[in-house]
């Protein structure tokens, strides 16, 4: 098929061509084994299991040792590879940008001599086990789509340092990401609030209070133990005493504490069969002046929001579904509010199809490193090729496995998209020449 007579794939091809010059201009040492690595994991054949098997992918036209050098040695702006990826389209839900953060940790039990390893939270490598080991971990920001997709666009990736205080990192990232996206006109005053989903893990309201200035909301996982506070009644004069600060607890493990909530929804799913959601508003923790808050200078703030509690029939895996408590920055919540909020938090899974993708596929923690500048290279890398991905995904064939169902062009998966960008990468690099040259021609023959 032509690709004039293909619009969509004309346009992702175009868009692919300018990522991939940005990218090399990008580049500051070692620039083309870095790029030829960079295409060696994007057109290799199968998962990604070493990093020295990289160098016989027929992109890569350079021997092995060139490729360490150029992870060990090379240089990336990395400053400016974080607008050329902000720049790229952005995929929005009902209108608005919702952006999840997450933590996945690349483990390094055995690099005794490594620098800057932190103690890792691991699920699930015991029978019921929770495990710290030894690793790299690093917070992610994506933006996400809308609907069941194992899609996300990656836009950083930032490793923790060990002892770091992760409600504050993850803000500044977080600043630094929103800004980056005002900048290139990604946001405008027009469209709603930026909407930040955090899972449990997460001081989240006082990631809320570091982004008040932001045109951000702030959505959160919180633990079924937690205790909140309502607003202080009222306070008359001639009254003896303190003006109270906090009204009635609200315990979420204490029903008797609750009251009536102010929304509340039912939802009919495919999967969850009945969706429950209950909201109260104007809830707000009780802040004590230790951990984060011993050094805050000024009074400390009250900070009100809504807290969620979702309760669904059933869960796709067969186990039994417990309650989920969500705690949201804004206040007044409608319905439609309500059941936009707990659909936003369900769809911050699919970042765990991305985490999946870089480790199983694209062999993100494969490569047995030393230095941690050097990890922070590939990762960026990985960043690049699942964006590259991303843009191709409506330029690409469905090449499946004989075994494999079909499936439609907007349902690929990376994966699949993978198999078939040597193709798409040829006709990406013959579009970059001629934006080089000044003389933009289609080429033909994107679909293969």
């Amino acid at each position: 098929m032509s690709m004039l007579q293909n619009p969509p794939c004309v346009e992702s091809v175009h868009v692919l061509s300018r990522l991939r010059t940005g990218f090399y201009e990008c580049l500051t040492s070692r620039r083309d084994a870095l790029f030829e690595l960079t295409d060696a994991v994007l057109c290799a054949d199968g998962p990604v299991k070493t990093l020295v098997g990289l160098s016989l992918v027929p992109e890569h036209r350079r021997g092995h040792g060139a490729l360490y050098d150029a992870i060990n040695h090379g240089r990336i702006d990395v400053q400016r590879l974080q607008v050329a990826l902000a720049k790229m389209p952005l995929p929005r839900c009902a209108g608005r940008l919702v952006l999840a953060v997450d933590v996945s940790a690349w483990l390094r039990p055995d690099a005794n001599t490594s620098d800057a390893r932190s103690f890792c939270h691991t699920y699930g490598r015991g029978k019921d086990e929770h495990r710290m080991i030894p690793g790299w971990p690093y917070s992610f920001v994506a933006a996400l789509e809308p609907g069941r997709t194992s899609w996300t666009a990656v836009l950083d990736a930032q490793r923790l340092p060990p002892g770091a205080d992760v409600a504050a990192v993850t803000a500044t990232q977080i600043r630094d990401v929103i800004e980056r996206l005002l900048a290139t006109k990604q946001w405008t005053p027009a469209e709603p609030d930026i909407l930040i989903v955090l899972d449990a893990g997460y001081d989240v309201p006082r990631i809320a209070f570091l982004l008040e200035d932001l045109p951000v909301q702030v959505l959160g996982r919180m633990r079924s133990d937690r205790v909140l506070y309502r607003p202080a009644p009222p306070w008359t004069a001639g009254t003896t005493g303190r003006p109270p600060k906090h009204g009635g607890e609200f315990a979420f493990g204490d029903q008797t504490s609750w009251g009536e909530p102010d929304v509340a929804t039912l939802t009919e799913t495919t999967r969850y069969g009945i969706a429950r959601a209950t909201a109260w508003d104007r809830l707000h923790p009780l802040l004590t002046r230790r951990a984060a808050w011993s050094g805050f200078p000024h009074e400390l703030p009250i900070i009100e929001g809504t807290v969620i509690r979702l309760k669904v029939d059933r869960l796709p895996s067969g186990g039994e579904p417990k309650p989920l408590w969500l705690w949201w920055s804004g206040t007044n919540p409608t319905p439609a509010d309500v059941d936009r909020l707990w659909q936003a938090f369900l769809r911050r899974f699919d970042l765990e199809h991305t985490f999946r993708l870089f480790k199983q596929t694209l062999g993100w923690t494969a490569p047995k490193l030393r230095d941690p500048a050097s990890a922070d290279r590939w990762t960026w890398i990985m960043l690049v090729v699942h964006t590259q991905l991303r843009l191709a995904r409506h330029a690409a064939d469905d090449l499946r496995r004989p075994w494999e169902k079909p499936l439609p062009d907007h349902k690929l998966t990376p994966a699949r998209v993978r198999r078939g960008f040597r193709n798409l990468r040829h006709n990406s690099v013959r579009l970059s020449h001629s934006f080089r040259s000044q003389a933009v021609k289609v080429p033909l023959g994107c679909r293969v």
